[in-house]
């Protein structure tokens, strides 16, 4: 400020001493002509800069302005260093946005933020998705305008927001199941986070059924053990008939502790998700041990075909394997009428992989069923699984073990013709 303000003195002084001369020479008129014209070159300097400013700002590019000399250097490199601070904070401010954006972007749940009208001020993707909006359709849309349920309208105008809130049958199949809760932030706004619970749901309920399934399982052979313990107890019975009473006491029995076998392998398989160790093993073996079981349980009312088409061996859990390969011939024995066939086949298909398949000659299986084979317990004839000996459990070990194993496990049926159940095994669980 004390340059300019000694430049400015200067040219003031200069403007007088020029009209002095003048006076003295020219006359008045030149004098005073001549000592304004002196004073105005500062003010057209400064009109010059600050109409190039002008430009300059218009086109939001003061940064980029070139310096001026004199004492407008100063004040347009004041001004540009203010421009560049408050652009590079505008900046990181749009990029902490955008970041947080992202993150909101990322979530696996909805999230919708609503302003003190409960108008939609912004949702993330997955609650467009869940509730089927579009944000730039519906912004500033009140959001129990485009929410119908009755259950969410009164949850959001009763503003009782401590406890969360189950939608069921949303999104656009009506096939899932929210729990959403409102959380105030601001000035009487709102975040809304929603999350896909649908899968907890389906655990849930697989539980309750679990617990349902068991105990009728159990209650069952139970229900015939106490009854025929009271029979024993209160008749007096020939040792024939008791001895009779007996033999179906331990069937029964036995079929509780095949359940409660049952259960605990499976337990297990599903307590391990690491994949099963590569220890190698002779199929050939297997098959023989799978023949002398099969003849057992079948007593002579099955014809069997065991096929060793190649020889390589599977990498795995030797127990596991067998407990899959036993489950799939005693299926089939259970389900197949007496005097029919049973095909059970290895092999290496042309892609490499290896394939134990077994074939049956029973009543085949309804397409309609092949989908929920694997769940626990699930039948498709109860009362002759029940005949049979089965605990409903050993599609779902097989398919454990098959996932352990990075196996799949293939079904093919035609009602009145028989099944095929085959379990591929990838080229990497192959050795010769």
């Amino acid at each position: 400020m004390i340059s300019a303000l000694t430049r400015f003195i200067f040219l003031v002084c200069l403007a007088f001493i020029a009209a002095f001369i003048a006076l003295y020479n020219w006359g008045p008129e030149w004098a005073i002509f001549i000592g304004i014209s002196l004073l105005s070159i500062p003010l057209v300097y400064s009109y010059i800069n600050l109409a190039r400013l002008g430009k300059y700002v218009q086109s939001d590019s003061v940064e980029n302005m070139p310096l001026p000399s004199g004492f407008w250097e100063e004040v347009f490199f004041r001004l540009q260093r203010l421009v560049r601070a408050l652009k590079q904070r505008i900046r990181n401010i749009e990029q902490q946005h955008d970041h947080f954006i992202e993150a909101f972007q990322a979530s696996p749940n909805g999230i919708v933020m609503l302003d003190e009208n409960d108008q939609i001020e912004w949702c993330n993707a997955i609650a467009e998705r869940f509730f089927g909006l579009n944000f730039k359709r519906d912004v500033l849309q009140r959001i129990n305008f485009l929410i119908r349920r009755p259950e969410f309208i009164q949850y959001i105008t009763k503003r009782h927001f401590d406890e969360p809130l189950l939608l069921e049958r949303m999104g656009q199949h009506s096939s899932l199941s929210l729990m959403l809760q409102a959380f105030p932030f601001g000035n009487q706004r709102h975040l809304l986070l929603i999350q896909n619970v649908t899968d907890l749901q389906k655990a849930d309920a697989m539980r309750r059924d679990f617990v349902a399934n068991v105990s009728h399982e159990m209650r069952t052979p139970i229900t015939v053990l106490m009854g025929f313990l009271e029979t024993v107890q209160s008749l007096d019975l020939e040792k024939s008939q008791r001895d009779q009473y007996f033999d179906m006491m331990m069937s029964q029995a036995q079929r509780m502790k095949s359940l409660v076998e049952d259960l605990l392998t499976l337990a297990n398989l599903e307590a391990n998700s690491l994949p099963a160790t590569t220890n190698k093993i002779n199929v050939e073996t297997l098959m023989a041990l799978l023949r002398n079981d099969a003849e057992a349980l079948s007593q002579g009312t099955h014809s069997f075909s065991f096929n060793m088409i190649d020889k390589d061996c599977v990498l795995g859990d030797e127990r596991e394997i067998l407990s899959a390969f036993s489950n799939l011939v005693s299926n089939a024995i259970r389900y197949t009428p007496d005097a029919g066939e049973i095909d059970v086949k290895w092999r290496v298909n042309a892609q490499g992989q290896g394939e134990f398949s077994v074939t049956d000659t029973g009543p085949g299986i309804a397409s309609e069923h092949l989908s929920r084979l694997t769940e626990r317990f699930y039948r498709v004839d109860r009362s002759r699984s029940r005949d049979t000996g089965g605990t409903g459990l050993g599609l779902a070990i097989v398919k454990h073990i098959a996932s352990r194993h990075q196996a799949q496990l293939l079904i093919e049926s035609t009602p009145g013709k028989g099944s095929t159940f085959t379990l591929q095994f990838p080229k990497e669980r192959l050795a010769p």
